[in-house]
């Protein structure tokens, strides 16, 4: 690298444990894909996770050590919202969701979201999905997203192995079941989303994991994503992930990376089987999405995320965050969330619930 430098880089861990010195590699453009430690002491505040890619401005007057002067974590974003998604990164696509009342605009949306587990850890009833779908029946939500576990590989009765049913006998009986009562009762008004989780024992254990398979006649009203996974309903881009995030962090700093990829860390976490084979069509986004699902063991929140880049109408770009927490939590119920998206944030309507 030369003596002064402002190059895209990518973090890649510590480096002997030092505070203020980290290791990064920039593009084989600049620097032929070199690792360099990245020196922070001129700096008066930063936050980084391994994987992150920033813009750092600095001096390398050895060649071994860049000495930082800033860093630049974000960058120029497409922000479209009728952007045509590839077909490889667009995973899932919904074309037949429509409004039937004429006076719906496009960008209007109700939606009921709630992420597994579905069940109490005392029992496998799955009472709590039945309460949902008793509330999602009286609202009438456009859409209804139920985001995996369904059957999760944590709870007690199926880390012991004594249940006598299959998996997936488990899965269409109890869960699938109720879910086409639900639709057949809304109508073709109404849709089913269903997006896996790492933690479903039946399903596949890896990350960018494949989309349920149904039978086709199921399909009609109950459509499976991947994980992670874009839907577009109505006009707007939502993007789904269901699983670990992997960073040790929360607030709109994590959310904020959350934006440009579905899985910003590097080396991945030990608990997600991340194959990097599936990353660069899977975990990628052509667009800043209306509507970001992002399921965890957090408190549950809905946030508005200000990116700092502006559209078009030099209006400041925004996205609407949410996780839904967990509908069942230990012996007892936990909470889900019900959204009225109408044209923007700023004219949006949300409520946590508690089971």
């Amino acid at each position: 690298m030369s003596p002064t430098s402002y190059v895209p880089t990518k973090i890649e861990g510590f480096h002997d444990a030092h505070i203020h010195c980290k290791v990064f590699f920039s593009s084989v453009e600049q620097s032929g894909g070199q690792r360099v430690r990245l020196d922070l002491q001129k700096l008066t505040q930063y936050s980084f996770f391994p994987g992150q890619v920033v813009g750092v401005e600095g001096h390398n007057p050895s060649g071994h050590c860049l000495v930082a002067s800033k860093v630049f974590d974000s960058f120029p974003f497409s922000v479209s919202p009728d952007v045509e998604f590839p077909p490889a990164k667009k995973q899932a696509m919904d074309h037949e969701f429509q409004p039937d009342s004429p006076s719906s605009t496009p960008e209007k949306l109700s939606l009921v979201i709630a992420a597994g587990p579905f069940t109490t850890t005392d029992n496998l009833l799955f009472e709590p999905l039945v309460e949902l779908l008793a509330y999602a029946t009286r609202k009438q939500p456009q859409l209804l997203m139920l985001l995996g576990p369904f059957i999760d590989s944590e709870h007690p009765e199926i880390r012991k192995g004594t249940i006598d049913r299959s998996f997936d006998d488990i899965f269409h009986s109890d869960i699938l079941r109720r879910l086409q009562d639900y639709a057949e009762y809304m109508g073709s008004a109404a849709r089913v989303v269903l997006v896996p989780s790492l933690r479903d024992a039946f399903h596949d254990f890896v990350f960018p994991q494949p989309a349920f398979d149904i039978h086709s006649d199921l399909k009609n009203q109950i459509t499976c994503l991947p994980n992670p996974g874009l839907f577009d309903a109505n006009k707007l881009g939502e993007r789904i992930k269901s699983g670990h995030s992997g960073v040790n962090m929360a607030g709109t700093r994590l959310l904020n990376f959350y934006v440009f990829g579905f899985y910003p860390l590097y080396p991945p976490s030990e608990d997600v089987p991340l194959d990097l084979s599936l990353a660069p069509e899977a975990l990628q986004i052509p667009s800043i999405p209306d509507i970001i699902i992002l399921p965890s063991d957090l408190s549950p929140f809905v946030k508005v995320l200000a990116l700092g880049e502006k559209t078009s109408t030099g209006e400041q770009t925004r996205c609407i965050t949410v996780n839904p927490g967990r509908l069942a939590k230990g012996v007892g119920g936990g909470t889900f969330v019900e959204m009225n998206y109408h044209e923007n944030p700023d004219r949006t309507h949300a409520l946590i619930f508690h089971m």
